[in-house]
């Protein structure tokens, strides 16, 4: 008689879930925002609305991702400055990417403008990833020189 078999789950690698877990975050604040925005249309200019939507949906995405996408205890006015440097350089980024193609195409269609714009959006979302990860959000706690550790002394001498 055997032991009956269970069936073997597979965990994702913890970057593809820490990615995964950015993109649900970051999503879900965009869309929060985009209706924020549309219930602002008609009580404020545009222009106001959307710079306090970008303030406070930066604000809370940047919580979201310290608690959840990276699971980090770093909190402070320090990291909500880092990453709103991150959202800088995407909005950056993607508007280079619609200068170039107005420059290459004056009148691009709809569809073009919108291809190149969620790809510009897209990489700047897979950088600014990469930027939380590694400097924002990433462990500072410091390790041990093993290098001048009790043990590699003794080893030495």
């Amino acid at each position: 008689m055997t032991a009956p078999s269970h069936p073997q789950t597979r965990t994702l690698h913890p970057l593809v879930a820490a990615f995964v877990r950015f993109v649900v975050c970051g999503g879900g604040v965009g869309l929060a925002s985009s209706g924020v925005l549309v219930l602002l249309n008609d009580r404020i200019p545009m222009a106001v609305a959307n710079a306090l939507v970008t303030v406070a949906s930066t604000v809370i995405a940047t919580e979201l991702h310290a608690r959840v996408s990276f699971r980090s205890g770093r909190k402070g006015w320090g990291v909500h400055l880092q990453s709103g440097v991150t959202v800088a350089v995407s909005y950056a980024f993607t508007t280079g990417a619609l200068f170039c193609l107005y420059a290459v195409r004056p009148e691009p269609s709809s569809l073009v403008e919108q291809t190149v714009y969620l790809s510009a959006s897209a990489l700047a979302g897979i950088g600014r990833f990469a930027l939380l990860r590694v400097v924002v959000f990433a462990d500072r706690t410091p390790t041990p020189d093993a290098s001048l550790s009790k043990d590699a002394v003794a080893i030495a001498a």
